[in-house]
């Protein structure tokens, strides 16, 4: 019998039921021996659309961030582990319009395939033609049993459009191999710790869960009933959607409705805190060490009417500088997408880090990269790309903002491999790799 059919027989024969072991399998307390010198790495990639406002969103220069411009104003309190990449571009020019090739390159560094997805004024194009980075680096731990883990990789979204075209997919797990994320909580929460048929029997799992980590919760060391309260809160916000999802409303019959909260544009917010926090939970049960996050999608056209705005964001974007209203309107916007950026940030800053030492979060060893498909909406730039990183783990000196000289994205690409000490010679395009990771990011 190996460890972990040993393992899961152990956790069964304590009398728990199925629906706990996703809980309490990677707990240290029930876990194989950490591989001595594998550092735990972990990568998130957020994607947000339509580009930014680059004068409320880039320093006005080089070197230590003293503060941040209106658009980036909420990671503040994470200023000194923030670092701006300012003049990093797409280069990956071809098939599709600069929404395409911008979302498709994003994290390929490659062109698209020729296809019938017409797009704009320019040519058509299909699916990229390489696999994504998130993708390359879920194969590589994959490869390792001391960096493997149940998902290698989760792929979060809020709101992305079921159709399935070159607009909405930025993972690749291979050459037309379009990866789809998930933007419903409750069917993120069915993959991770199974699948449910309907409210009454997630409820009957909730159940069973919280008195079987109220069991364990005894048999465990302080690090680990501190990991088991994380899950046992997360199960308890989960009851508490459910049973708002379903409360009676006496001016009129109840409706059947499905569980949770309602995929709608209006519930952004909702949908976006739920995902974080399962990505968070994921991260401290080690299901993965890569995610990505998507909002929306290229083209993205969600209305920000909890801040005040009505107009679509992607309409507000082709507005001209002039437009001093549709500038203010947007910065807003990407202020917003900042804010759920620092909301992931502060959850993982004071999660524990599960077998680390004294003090040790998922923040320090999650490195978090924020981006987007464009560098500015109304132009359709691929030049100075938005790209925020945020966290620890990838030994990069953090509290700074770089600026280089519309140098290839791939050289970015390229840095986050080799931190994860997988030493890549080319990604993607080999002809924007020639000069290698991007310097200055560890001095």
């Amino acid at each position: 019998m190996t460890y972990e059919h040993s393992r899961r027989a152990f956790l069964r024969n304590i009398g728990l039921s199925a629906a706990a072991l996703p809980f309490l399998a990677n707990l240290p307390a029930f876990g194989a021996p950490a591989a001595v010198g594998k550092k735990k790495q972990r990568l998130v990639i957020i994607f947000s659309p339509d580009g930014i406002v680059p004068s409320t969103f880039w320093p006005d220069t080089e070197g230590a961030l003293t503060g941040f411009k209106e658009s980036l104003t909420p990671l503040e309190p994470f200023r000194n582990k923030t670092l701006l990449l300012n003049g990093v571009s797409d280069k990956i020019r071809g098939d599709g319009d600069g929404h395409m090739r911008g979302i498709g390159c994003l994290l390929t560094g490659i062109e698209l395939f020729p296809g019938n997805v017409q797009g704009g004024s320019d040519t058509p194009a299909g699916w990229s033609s390489g696999i994504s980075i998130d993708q390359e680096l879920k194969n590589f731990l994959q490869k390792d049993p001391a960096t493997r883990t149940r998902f290698g990789s989760l792929e979060f979204g809020v709101m992305v459009p079921e159709r399935a075209d070159t607009w909405t997919r930025m993972s690749y797990s291979g050459p037309n191999k379009p990866v789809a994320p998930i933007d419903d909580p409750y069917q993120m929460f069915g993959k991770l710790y199974g699948r449910l048929k309907d409210q009454e029997s997630m409820k009957s799992v909730l159940d069973d869960l919280k008195q079987d980590l109220d069991a364990v919760r005894s048999r465990v060391g302080v690090q680990d009933r501190q990991i088991l309260e994380e899950h046992a809160t997360y199960v308890r916000e989960m009851e508490q959607e459910l049973s708002a999802s379903t409360k009676p409303d006496n001016s009129h019959p109840v409706p059947v409705l499905e569980a949770g909260v309602h995929r709608d544009n209006d519930k952004m917010p909702e949908l976006s805190r739920m995902q974080i926090d399962l990505m968070v939970n994921s991260f401290a049960a080690d299901f993965a060490r890569v995610a990505t996050f998507q909002y929306t999608n290229s083209v993205g056209q969600p209305r920000f009417r909890w801040l005040g705005i009505e107009e679509g964001q992607h309409d507000l974007s082709h507005e001209p500088d002039s437009n001093k209203e549709a500038q203010e309107k947007l910065t807003k916007v990407t202020k917003w997408y900042a804010e759920q950026v620092a909301y992931l940030t502060k959850r993982l800053a004071e999660t524990p880090e599960p077998g680390g030492g004294a003090g040790e979060t998922l923040l320090d060893n999650t490195t978090i990269l924020w981006t987007n498909e464009l560098g500015q909406g109304n132009s359709h730039t691929l030049e100075n790309i938005p790209f925020v990183v945020v966290g620890g783990g990838l030994g990069w000196q953090m509290g700074r903002s770089l600026q280089y000289g519309k140098v290839p994205h791939n050289r970015l690409l390229m840095s986050i491999a080799h931190g994860f000490g997988h030493n890549v010679t080319r990604f993607g395009n080999p002809d924007f790799c020639n000069d290698g990771p991007l310097p200055k990011l560890t001095a």
